[in-house]
């Protein structure tokens, strides 16, 4: 399949992650981390905050005590939450594309799910901060699940939620531990990487990747249904 081919059904509902695929948040919480680290003495490659994305807090915690002792991790944590909610509270950045992508999918009456691997009370936050919420029939978080992405669980309520079959769905997602998610869960996913791109090991799953939101809209726009017609064409003008 190519990178770029588009999807080959008619999707009975669009899941969306949300940091780093429809909020600009990734580059700002890296900044977090890092002028924390700093702050604390402590010297960390970028590519350690880099390896948090797409995961769940609980995960990312168990990195990092991989490198740092129990008080050294809450210092991290408490100071990384003090920077990012003044960041959130100020306001982040849409990704190009999306408000476009979400008005045209309820056009064509395509429900839309938020599933995310952040936690319920910063996941709200954030959507609601955005203007997001009236998009979404519904939002699965971190909380929701035992085991989150790359497991397929979160995914797989996000289906249960909106009474669809999970091999119908397609899936947006921006990191890798989301395709893999997505594809454990029997769905189809379109990644649009943010701050970290797939590598081949990644490639070689064989989903689609594109440069932006816009692409991916490209990708699905030809194959939505029309509201009230099962075959998906266009209705007939007369």
């Amino acid at each position: 399949m190519s990178l770029l081919a588009p999807v080959q059904f008619t999707p009975v509902a669009v899941l969306f992650d949300m940091d780093g695929l429809m909020i600009e948040s990734e580059r700002a919480l890296l900044q977090c981390w890092r002028e924390t680290a700093d702050e604390l003495g402590l010297a960390f490659e970028d590519s350690l905050w880099l390896s948090f994305v797409g995961l769940s807090d609980r995960a990312c915690h168990e990195l990092l005590r991989q490198y740092v002792d129990e008080a050294q991790l809450q210092a991290l944590l408490q100071g990384c939450k003090a920077r990012y909610d003044a960041h959130v509270e100020a306001g982040l950045p849409l990704k190009p594309g999306l408000i476009e992508l979400l008005q045209l999918l309820a056009q064509r009456g395509v429900p839309r799910a938020v599933v995310t691997s952040t936690r319920r009370e910063r996941a709200m936050q954030k959507l609601e901060l955005c203007g997001l919420l009236p998009h979404f029939v519904t939002v699965v978080t971190g909380s929701d699940v035992v085991h989150s992405k790359p497991a397929p669980d979160i995914y797989l309520l996000a289906a249960q939620r909106l009474g669809v079959t999970p091999e119908h769905c397609v899936v947006l997602e921006d990191s890798v531990p989301g395709v893999r998610a997505a594809l454990a869960a029997g769905m189809t996913p379109i990644q649009v990487p943010d701050l970290v791109m797939p590598d081949a090991a990644a490639r070689a799953l064989g989903h689609r990747v594109v440069d932006s939101l816009v692409q991916a809209r490209a990708l699905i726009e030809p194959v939505l249904p029309w509201q009230g017609n099962v075959h998906g064409s266009p209705p007939a003008r007369g």
